[in-house]
């Protein structure tokens, strides 16, 4: 049986936001983990972060460092997102409206000055909105994390596995936690649950069996 190790992590907190699916989601995937996957044992890692453009990539690193997964996800929230929603693209700038926990609000500054402008995404889009359709997850494609700390950690973390020989890693924006019957913003936390179920089951399958058919970022 193979083994796969998967690092998931969150934020520990938002600013006015009770429950936080980027909290949440991750915590429940590390003590349900993920079926649906033969042959394959998936141990899941969850980390939370501090919503902070010096701290947050140093701690997902500490992670990383030890645990050494083959995968690696993100999670973050968008608060004005109706269902989840795959980052395609980290750019290289911070710009900052508000200011992080550590109460830093950088200004069209560069992530890395001498970094490129951007990374894509490196799992397997096109696959994952196809389960996430089979379940009944609203789903969308994003163009970039935004400006904030979000997009700072995936920039860091994609240029971090450019360096490395074989990991895959990505960002996965969801929306607020909504337990309404038929909500019109954010979704029940057991669908985000198993969007994120959905979302470790392919980046395994892709993994194990890379297909450019996999692979959607325009």
């Amino acid at each position: 049986m193979q083994q796969f190790s998967v690092v998931i992590s969150g934020f520990d907190h938002y600013e006015d936001v009770r429950v936080n699916p980027s909290y949440e989601v991750p915590k429940a995937l590390a003590e349900t983990g993920v079926d649906g996957l033969e042959d394959v044992r998936v141990d899941i890692h969850a980390v939370s972060l501090p919503v902070s453009f010096a701290k947050a990539w140093p701690t997902l690193l500490d992670t990383i460092e030890t645990v050494h997964p083959q995968i690696v996800i993100a999670t973050g929230l968008k608060h004005a997102a109706r269902g989840v929603m795959l980052e395609r693209c980290a750019t290289n700038l911070m710009d900052a409206a508000k200011p992080d926990a550590d109460n830093v609000v950088p200004r069209r500054a560069p992530i890395d000055p001498d970094g490129p402008a951007a990374y894509w995404t490196r799992l397997p889009l096109r696959s994952i909105l196809a389960d996430f359709a089979h379940d009944g997850i609203p789903a969308t494609l994003s163009s970039d994390a935004g400006t904030f700390v979000c997009n700072s950690l995936f920039y860091n973390l994609l240029n971090w596995t450019s360096a490395q020989e074989k990991v895959l890693s990505g960002f996965v924006s969801l929306p607020l936690i909504n337990e309404s019957r038929h909500p019109q913003h954010g979704l029940p936390l057991r669908q985000l649950v198993a969007a994120g179920a959905d979302v470790v089951r392919e980046s395994v399958r892709y993994y194990r069996r890379p297909s450019s058919e996999d692979i959607l970022i325009a």
